[in-house]
């Protein structure tokens, strides 16, 4: 069976045909690096991370060019740089904005190899690109694609027929329910941002409309273009960019070069809820990877919690979630306990090791990873030393290493945190959901909530320590009782 995809374009299942086989080319939207990366923007990184890998297998790693971009120019990074310059930094807003970027990209690299997510071929920043947006800004106002209006320069929607089609809306329906108020410089509603004016205090780049900066959707146009050619394989991203950001980028680089099709395939993942709600700052449920490794739960687990949803559907981050891929991971990991000699001694031996076929096959179905992992337990049920090495090397597919797995299991059981007699992570996920429990209500303001989950805690022997800086940590005392603990809720 071939290489099966779900192109958002024709919203269907697609055999994947290569421009060039020996050149396979995909792009997916990286962050506005002004913060750290929250779990939502994780959902992506794996999930093409996955692509990324299964691609590199069947073709060839030297066969495959994958870019992921950093918004470094933008109102938010801006916003963030006032916000810091109003706290007592005395630096300029160019300077602030620089390390803030530099900082960000640094953490959001940290985060996901900590997700075990391969680097990309190319990660480019946007602001390293500003020539390449300039030309093509250039090429659609030769093109009567763009207008050039007080400063800015916007895309003319109405010269594009196609316009609306990867998100089918009609272009008519979208003027008549537009609510925003339209700037008097644009001559459509519709019409969207390619350039646009900065303050003396603002990054700005000289161009022929004035000094200013480029819109958000050329960005990505003009660094897929220099990077990948006018027309590449793979366009991925989170469905929240299927529109505008992605009909604008088809707008832009189609009538900007029109002898290309830009992206042969649109994918998108799904969103990511929290136990059941939409995340958010003022509902309590917002938390970064960071915040979750912080806590103690492993990269590892992370990974494995947001693979157990197909990448196309919704996803619902729980609690449950989370100790299920804990648990999961655990019973692997007891079960590949010195598997990893046995493969190097058949390596040695001259037997030809290899990902099996249906490992392969399961994720040639559209990333099909619920049928990857129900496919890993029955290997790890069939519990031989043939199914336990095979195991092992397909998990590596998946992006799991068996390494790095009986480090998340030590971990996740608390070993190396001086947390003595916690022999299973059943007892860590356990006190770690109740401390989640716990954050929540101080978010909330429920002072009496997150009291009685401190005192039935040091009720059952466990020792909280907070930080004003840091997650709680813990230990357990000498008076712990895991029957107590076990009955909390």
């Amino acid at each position: 069976m071939g290489l099966r995809l779900y192109n958002t374009a024709t919203r269907r299942k697609e055999e994947f045909r290569p421009l060039d086989p020996e050149n396979v080319r995909m792009y997916v939207c990286g962050p506005t690096v002004y913060d750290r990366a929250h779990i939502g923007n994780a959902r992506p990184v794996v999930v093409f991370d996955v692509l990324f890998r299964l691609l590199r297998h069947l073709y060839g790693p030297d066969h495959v060019t994958y870019v992921r971009n950093f918004t470094d120019v933008d109102d938010k990074i801006n916003a963030r740089a006032r916000e810091m310059q109003a706290k007592g930094d005395g630096c300029s807003m160019v300077e602030i904005i620089r390390a803030l970027t530099d900082e960000t990209i640094e953490w959001y690299h940290a985060d996901m190899d900590a997700l075990g997510a391969l680097r990309p071929t190319y990660e480019p920043r946007a602001t390293d690109y500003i020539g390449q947006m300039v030309a093509m800004i250039g090429r659609l106002i030769d093109k009567r694609h763009a207008y050039a209006a007080e400063g800015h320069v916007l895309f003319d929607v109405g010269s594009y027929t196609e316009y609306g089609q990867l998100a089918r809306r009609n272009l008519d329906e979208m003027r008549a329910g537009a609510r925003v108020e339209v700037a008097p410089y644009k001559r459509d509603p519709m019409d969207f941002v390619l350039w646009k004016p900065s303050a003396d205090d603002e990054p700005g780049w000289d161009s022929p409309w004035g000094r200013g900066r480029p819109g958000w959707h050329i960005e990505c146009s003009a660094m897929s273009l220099e990077l990948l050619g006018e027309s590449f394989d793979i366009h991925g991203g989170g469905i929240d960019l299927a529109f505008p950001h992605h009909e604008n980028e088809i707008a832009q680089s189609r009538c900007a070069c029109p002898e290309g099709r830009f992206a042969q395939v649109w994918m998108h993942n799904g969103f990511l809820q929290v136990e059941g709600e939409k995340m958010s700052k003022s509902l309590g449920n917002f938390f970064t990877v960071q915040d979750l490794l912080a806590k103690g739960v492993p990269g590892e687990v992370i990974r494995l919690s947001l693979l157990m949803t197909h990448y196309r559907k919704p996803l619902d981050w729980t609690r449950d979630r989370v100790r299920e891929a804990t648990m999961r991971l655990a019973n692997w990991q007891n079960a590949l306990d010195g598997i990893e000699y046995l493969a190097a001694a058949r390596r040695q031996a001259g037997v030809q090791l290899a990902v099996s076929q249906a490992a392969v096959e399961a994720l040639s179905d559209d990333l099909n990873t619920k049928r990857f992992l129900d496919h890993c337990d029955g290997l790890t049920a069939e519990n031989s030393y043939d199914s336990l090495v095979q195991l092992y090397l397909d998990l590596q597919l998946l992006g799991f290493d068996e390494n790095k797995m009986r480090n998340a299991h030590f971990a996740s059981a608390g070993v190396g945190r001086s947390q003595p007699g916690v022999s299973s992570p059943k007892i860590a996920f356990k006190i770690s959901e109740l401390l989640e429990e716990r954050q929540m209500a101080r978010q909330r303001k429920d002072w009496s909530r997150a009291d009685e989950i401190r005192d039935r805690l040091a009720a059952a022997g466990v020792r909280l320590m907070d930080s004003p800086s840091t997650p709680t940590d813990w230990e357990l005392g000498p008076d712990f009782d895991p029957a107590k603990l076990e009955s909390l809720k």
